[in-house]
């Protein structure tokens, strides 16, 4: 079984490593930036010349790009090469009802296609330990669980397609809600003269302790938001969130507050971690 792999940033390029390591089968390769397919086929993969010809070559072609409108590239792109019994799996984050429309479109083709993003950072990818939420038909799953299972330890059936990407926006916008709870407790946590550690181990002493505070503590400590997983992102994932509430005619005030900080942060820090929101959180509490 050939697999294809396309789009190598952050997240791919450890991702796409895992399964070129484990995969007894050629695994193609193609990004954008010609570098990163190069360095990949260093260790074994084999560097497509872009999308189209990973789509005829391979019986599982992987996705991974930032946005709904790369994914909606990439498969247009793909599109007049797909045929019956591929797999297609996109793993980026995108608006699930345009993850639908492609499943639709794909399986005109006779081929099938599966949404699957991931949660947990870079650290985990290169593990192989990615949280995977997968979304689309059962029987497609289970016959490419084992790559999936390549790449991630904790591997969840959500229901037909666009429901893992669903999970995977609601997973993202509960993480920037508990990081709100956590910048803004931490920041008057601070102005009380109560150090970083003291509240840390405190609240893990009560009923308060999340993996936010825990993995970003250090990171706030230090001011060093160098991008694990980047304010852009997340503002992408939250904004998709409440349009998705919007469209339902659901209004959450939680999910509006999370967006208003994310936007604000977008001018200044869109390419450092999501964690740099704690200095956002932090200026605005002063110009009350």
């Amino acid at each position: 079984m050939k697999i294809g792999f396309i789009g190598l940033g952050l997240m791919g390029e450890a991702m796409a490593s895992n399964i070129i390591k484990k995969h007894p089968e050629p695994v193609y390769v193609f990004d954008v930036d010609p570098a990163k397919a190069e360095a990949l086929e260093k260790v074994g993969g084999r560097r497509a010349a872009g999308a189209r010809e990973i789509a005829a070559s391979c019986d599982v072609v992987i996705s991974m790009v930032p946005k709904s409108e790369h994914v909606q590239a990439v498969y247009g792109e793909m599109l007049d090469e797909m045929r019956p019994n591929q797999v297609y799996i996109d793993m980026s984050t995108i608006d699930p009802k345009v993850s639908v429309e492609l499943s639709v479109k794909v399986q005109e083709k006779g081929a099938a296609m599966l949404d699957a993003p991931v949660v947990k950072s870079r650290p985990a990818a290169l593990l192989g330990k990615l949280g995977i939420y997968v979304g689309g038909e059962k029987r497609v799953y289970e016959s490419v669980r084992f790559i999936l299972e390549y790449m991630g330890c904790s591997i969840l059936y959500m229901g037909g397609n666009g429901s893992g990407l669903t999970m995977k926006i609601l997973h993202n916008m509960m993480v920037a809600q508990i990081q709100n709870a956590v910048n803004e407790t931490l920041s008057m946590a601070e102005r009380c003269h109560i150090q970083y550690d003291q509240f840390a181990k405190a609240i893990a002493c009560g009923g308060g302790q999340n993996f936010y505070l825990d993995s970003k503590l250090e990171t706030i400590r230090e001011k060093r938001y160098e991008a694990v997983f980047s304010v852009e992102n997340m503002n992408k994932d939250v904004n998709i969130a409440v349009d998705m509430a919007r469209e339902m005619g659901m209004n959450y005030p939680g999910m509006e507050l999370v967006r208003q900080l994310y936007g604000q942060a977008m001018g200044e820090g869109g390419k450092k971690d999501f964690s740099y929101l704690y200095e956002i959180v932090t200026e605005n509490a002063k110009k009350e």
